[in-house]
């Protein structure tokens, strides 16, 4: 499974995500997030990490302009967008992306099936409260193209894996605290995906 390492808020926790063996770290650039960074600091550290390592922004009701403009600005590879985009929007974007279904109920599983989309647990705070979905929905599901989200620790992967997610992503899971990362947890995290 790919691992994505999100609301990163400092290079220190940046590399140790890379060096844990993490395929992506992600930074919030939503403004009401604990873990938002401004994406001066964000090009600070993405400048710093090494190429193969995708850097995403994680956005909330923003315009494709603004999405652009912080994207290329902070040096990013992907805009994960946490909140609802029509074909209108998505014309005018001009950086790779990736859809966010904020899933209430098992039939939001299969909106957009047909892509690579992140589910995570429907919250009013657009993520990172370690709410959990409901793991038996995916049951019978295609799981080849979602990248899972919500509630996720180490101690839990090895019993999602015989659904065949394309990845994970975490953010309270491995936490000290908000925005704050706990290497440890980083490591066991990525060494429970991966093996």
């Amino acid at each position: 499974m790919r691992v994505k390492i999100c609301g990163i808020t400092s290079l220190k926790d940046a590399l140790t995500a890379v060096n844990a063996g993490a395929d992506a770290v992600g930074f919030i650039f939503y403004p009401k997030s604990p873990r938002y960074i401004t994406p001066k600091a964000a090009k600070k550290i993405s400048a710093l990490l090494p190429p193969f390592v995708q850097k995403v922004g994680v956005f909330v009701h923003e315009k494709p302009k603004t999405v652009d403009k912080i994207c290329k600005k902070a040096k990013l590879n992907l805009a994960q967008l946490h909140f609802d985009v029509d074909e209108d929007f998505l014309s005018k974007l001009k950086t790779p992306y990736v859809k966010v279904v904020r899933a209430k109920q098992k039939s939001d599983l299969l909106k957009y099936k047909d892509e690579y989309r992140l589910i995570d647990a429907f919250t009013d705070n657009f993520g990172g409260d370690g709410k959990s979905i409901d793991l038996s929905w995916f049951n019978g599901i295609d799981c080849s193209k979602i990248i899972l989200a919500g509630g996720l620790g180490a101690d839990m992967l090895e019993g999602i894996k015989h659904f065949g997610f394309y990845g994970v992503d975490v953010n309270s899971g491995v936490e000290l605290s908000h925005g704050k990362k706990d290497a440890q947890k980083i490591y066991d995290f990525v060494k429970s995906a991966k093996d």
